[in-house]
C-alpha cells in the first residue's frame, strides 16, 4: 500500500469517530512492532520522525525502514515530522515526502511563533503537507520537572483558547498541539 497523505487519515478518523495513533519511531524494531500491532487491529497510523530520531538514525535509513513497511503494509500509513525545531528541517523533511511536520516554535514569543510557523506553512502547502504548530508548552523531561515553583505548577505553559484562535487564523497551521495539563518526555 502506499504512503497515505496526512489529510485523508484526519478525515477518516473524523469521519469514523476514531482516534488516530501516532507513534515515535527511530529503529528497525520499532516500526515493524508498531506496524504489525496496528495490521492487527486493522487501524491506520502515523509514524513519527523526532530530530533526535534523525540524528541517531539517520534520515536515509529511517525513510528506507519507513519505506519497507508501507510497502509490505496492509494499512495506511502517513510519515510526520514530529517538533521539528527550525524550517530547514522541516524543509528537508516535506522534500523527503513527508506527508505532515510540526514546526515547534513554541519556546518563542507569540509573534515569532507565527512568523515561524508561516514560513513553514507556505513551503509545506505548495507541496502538499499539512503543518501542525504548537502554542503553550508541553511540559515534562524536554522542558520543565513539574516540581513547585516550576512554570508548570505556575499555569505558565497552559495554552489560552482565544491565543490558540488568533494562533491558527495567523499562522495558518492546519493543526495544533496544545498544552492543558498534558505532558511529555
Amino acid at each position: 500500500m502506499p504512503l497515505t497523505h496526512t489529510t485523508d487519515l484526519f478525515a477518516k478518523a473524523l469521519k469514523g469517530k476514531y482516534a488516530l495513533g501516532a507513534f515515535n519511531v527511530n529503529n528497525m524494531e520499532f516500526i515493524q512492532a508498531i506496524v504489525e500491532a496496528a495490521e492487527e487491529e486493522k487501524a491506520p497510523l502515523m509514524l513519527q520522525i523526532s530530530k533526535g530520531a534523525r540524528d541517531y538514525a539517520h534520515p536515509v535509513y529511517l525513510k528506507k525502514l519507513i519505506e519497507a513497511a508501507v510497502s509490505l503494509s496492509h494499512i495506511p500509513i502517513a510519515i510526520h515530522l514530529d517538533h521539528g525545531d527550525s524550517f530547514e528541517l522541516c524543509k528537508q523533511c516535506i522534500d523527503e515526502g513527508f506527508t505532515s511536520v510540526m514546526i515547534d516554535a513554541s519556546h518563542d514569543p507569540f509573534e515569532k511563533n507565527v512568523e515561524v510557523c508561516r514560513k513553514v506553512v507556505e513551503y509545506a502547502h505548495r507541496h502538499n503537507c499539512v503543518v501542525e504548530g504548537e502554542l503553550g508548552m508541553l511540559v515534562g523531561a524536554q522542558h520543565d520537572d513539574g516540581e513547585e515553583g516550576g512554570s508548570y505548577s505556575k499555569g505558565g505553559c497552559y495554552t489560552h483558547p482565544q491565543e490558540a484562535v488568533d494562533f491558527v487564523k495567523a499562522s495558518g497551521v492546519d493543526s495544533l498541539a496544545v498544552a492543558i495539563g498534558n505532558s511529555h518526555g
